[in-house]
């Protein structure tokens, strides 16, 4: 079943499995993510026939999904706006995924074509995984070039280098990548898979192991960030990235729906302050949409609320409180500078952000 990423295909089978009032949960089993992506890379040097090039690939995502919130954070925290464009599909999708019904006529302006499975089938006639978002698209065939979320952020910020802004940050510097991938994985295991292993357990024993799980692994992080301002070193690096999508999206969606309700975000002081901190830091809260969001996991996943019917809470306007990160140190961007505004036409809507959601 296809959610935001083929990863939330708990079993895979027909096209109508991945309707809107598809199945997500299989009775009497734990959740597994499918993990099979589009392993092409696009790299400086070329070597899967796809080289670095500006102006010549979009980036399609939706805001609804934590997966692609990660490369609209990446690319706007790098500058990479004006080499890779980017689509916004809708944060619903149907059997034949996701839509761009947010553009005039219900079709991308760049590629030109209504749903994202244009793209993947125009290379692959019969691809039979989920169409999935975050995707790299070639404008100039208008195939799909890959959809590894995982590794299309590191490879915009080890692959892109010459089309970074003046100041960018290095959010995978060398000398730490080895404990950001420790980290990151962990974190992957436990919190960004964990709340979907809770979410589409297909029974109370699958449920109990994620729920602790879950809630232990953000026990540990928060004993982590007591003493230092960001996961990995004194600065913002992939691993905060990675962690901030699940949290930003927590409470309004997976401590409800996902049930993951042994505490709410805004209970847990010290990853509240965190993620706090990180939603106002430039390049992260700017690219959250709250009603995307709702949408998205509250329509779609009809088989855990079957009459799709989105919460009007809970109150979001908490995340632009102050918070005291600041007293353990540290430097959001290192020797790199903060991103400036966003670009014209991919802010998010006004109404959907945290100071207009107040339940």
């Amino acid at each position: 079943m296809q959610d935001c990423t083929m990863a939330d295909d708990a079993n895979p089978t027909t096209a109508d499995d991945q309707s809107t009032a598809g199945s997500y949960v299989t009775p009497g089993t734990e959740f597994t993510r499918d993990a099979r992506y589009i392993a092409t890379r696009i790299t400086a040097d070329g070597r899967d026939g796809y080289p670095v090039e500006a102006g010549r690939y979009r980036l399609v995502v939706s805001r609804a999904c934590p997966w692609a919130n990660r490369a609209i954070i990446v690319r706007r925290l790098l500058g990479l706006e004006d080499a890779i464009s980017m689509g916004v599909a809708g944060p619903t999708h149907d059997a034949r995924s996701w839509t761009f019904d947010l553009d005039p006529g219900g079709v991308d302006p760049v590629l030109g074509i209504p749903r994202l499975q244009d793209a993947f089938f125009a290379r692959f006639p019969d691809y039979e995984r989920g169409i999935t978002v975050p995707a790299f698209v070639d404008e100039t065939t208008g195939q799909v070039v890959t959809n590894d979320y995982a590794q299309m952020t590191l490879d915009m910020s080890t692959e892109w280098t010459a089309h970074h802004r003046e100041g960018a940050p290095d959010l995978y510097p060398e000398a730490l990548r080895a404990e950001i991938d420790e980290v990151a994985l962990a974190v992957f295991k436990d919190v960004n898979n964990g709340v979907y292993r809770c979410g589409f357990a297909g029974s109370q024993e699958a449920y109990d192991k994620a729920y602790d799980r879950l809630f232990d692994r953000l026990d540990w992080l928060s004993e982590r960030l007591s003493t230092q301002r960001y996961l990995v070193g004194d600065t913002i690096t992939e691993a905060d990235v990675r962690l901030f999508t699940t949290l930003v999206r927590f409470d309004a969606v997976y401590h409800g729906h996902f049930k993951c309700n042994r505490s709410k975000l805004t209970e847990m002081p010290v990853l509240w302050d965190y993620a706090r901190d990180l939603f106002q830091t430039p390049g992260f809260g700017d690219t959250i949409d709250f009603e995307h969001i709702k949408q998205h996991y509250y329509v779609v996943h009809t088989d855990i609320n079957p009459t799709s019917i989105v919460p009007k809470g809970p109150d979001l306007s908490g995340w632009l409180q102050p918070h005291d990160r600041a007293a353990l140190g540290g430097r959001p961007f290192g020797d790199g500078t903060a991103p400036g505004p966003v670009r014209p036409g991919e802010e998010v809507d006004l109404q959907h952000s945290a100071e207009a959601m107040r339940g």
